[in-house]
């Protein structure tokens, strides 16, 4: 129940406000703290944190793949939200049984249907009752994270039986109050963000958008058959977009600083040293993410991914097996779903419109199918070892995900082939 609450509700809450590896830090540490086993409590961080990646950071890698590929961010957003929620019934179970094996994970069956229903039940939710919120399907991982903590909460109460109930003093209401008020506030802050009227407002500000054409590349890179579908504009655009008011790092540097006066002993001063002192630990990562954004713009303008693209349509109508393996190299590389959609999604658009494949399926499926690379990237492993005190133990991690990683990719590999034939009705 622990790891349900943590591993898979709150990881995936702070991996749909956060991303980067900051869940697993997170959650192998206080799993640690309860009295996991730290190789069992960093793999299985590594092992749960899988459908909510492609979602993390306020929904960056799907936001990425569309602006690499073309494709509108909602309609990518949309397929992978048709894939990911098998996987998302499916790893509380599986967290279950690598624990302590099926007939064990048995005892707690309720608590494992209803942490993996609820897991996707804000999102559906959310379109059916509220067209406002449609926009909210490119991060539902921060809404799934809460909603599954309280419905498991429930669960503990009603549906599990008395010997798997860990027992204890209950802190007060206030304690626990004063312990999530800055994740309510940061949920309350994305949640505005993602809302378009809210995103056209802040648009609206005076200086909150910049624009400007790159100079002696904007206009002067031409597409051509066969990669130039007919009748489109033959011209590549280079124009570069700064919104940094309604940029949804900006709801999260907000909502730091609200936080502040809800935490005891702490101050303003504190926090903006905090703020400098992540910066420069975070200094190596964020010049690599760059660069890796860069090279993703070199390869398409220079027309490497076409040229890539182009190379894979050998492949046929075996093309949509294979998507999801290209998505998972680039994450098991990178460490980052949004590296990989980066490097990856203008290839696959090329290559599925060559092969006949939906194209808007083969970007989607490049984040998919990068979930499953997440628990294996030495980045990832990385975090993992470090918040674990594991730190030379890296090989032994690795050999404890490696198998999951590639049984959940063949999941998605499977999915994809059936949905881009037999399965078509599943797609927007």
């Amino acid at each position: 129940l622990q790891a349900i609450f943590i591993a898979f509700a709150f990881g995936s809450f702070i991996e749909g406000t956060a991303g980067f590896g900051t869940p697993v830090a997170i959650t192998a540490a206080m799993l640690v703290g309860l009295g996991f086993r730290p190789l069992y409590a960093a793999g299985i961080c590594l092992i749960a944190n899988t459908a909510p990646v492609a979602f993390g950071a306020i929904g960056i890698p799907i936001i990425v793949g569309a602006q690499v590929s073309g494709i509108p961010e909602m309609h990518v957003s949309q397929i992978v939200g048709r894939q990911l929620p098998f996987l998302s019934i499916l790893v509380p179970l599986w967290l279950c049984v690598v624990m302590c094996g099926f007939k064990r994970a048995m005892e707690v069956l309720p608590a494992i249907i209803v942490a993996g229903v609820s897991f996707d039940a804000p999102k559906k939710t959310a379109k059916a009752s509220i067209e406002a919120l449609k926009r909210l399907e490119v991060t539902p991982k921060i809404l799934t994270g809460d909603q599954t903590d309280v419905a498991v909460s429930i669960c503990r109460r009603v549906g599990i039986p008395s010997e798997t109930v860990l027992t204890g003093a209950a802190p007060s209401t206030g304690i626990v109050l004063r312990a999530w008020l800055p994740y309510i506030v940061l949920a309350v802050m994305v949640f505005l963000w993602g809302l378009p009227q809210f995103k056209n407002m802040l648009n609206a500000v005076p200086g909150s958008v910049l624009k400007f054409s790159w100079p002696a590349l904007d206009g002067m890179v031409h597409k051509a058959a066969p990669i130039l579908a007919a009748g489109k504009d033959p011209n590549y655009p280079a124009v570069f977009t700064f919104n940094w008011l309604s940029a949804g790092g900006t709801a999260i540097l907000l909502a730091g600083f609200f936080s502040v006066p809800f935490m005891p002993g702490y101050s303003f001063g504190k926090a903006i040293n905090c703020l400098f002192r992540t910066i420069h630990q975070l200094r190596f990562p964020i010049a690599t993410i760059a660069m890796i954004l860069g090279l993703a713009y070199l390869m398409n303008f220079s027309g490497m991914s076409s040229t890539l693209g182009i190379a894979f349509t050998l492949t046929g109508p075996l093309f949509p097996l294979f998507s999801p393996l290209l998505g998972w190299l680039g994450v098991f590389l990178t460490g980052s779903d949004t590296s990989s959609n980066a490097l990856f999604c203008g290839m696959q658009r090329s290559t599925a419109q060559a092969v006949g494949m939906p194209p808007e399926l083969a970007v989607a499926v490049n984040s998919s199918g990068g979930v499953t690379g997440k628990m294996i990237s030495p980045q990832s492993i990385s975090v993992a070892t470090a918040a674990t005190n594991l730190v030379g133990h890296e090989g032994d991690l690795f050999r404890f995900t490696l198998g999951h990683s590639l049984a959940m990719t063949a999941f998605i590999c499977v999915l994809t082939y059936l949905q881009s034939n037999v399965l078509h009705w599943m797609l927007p």
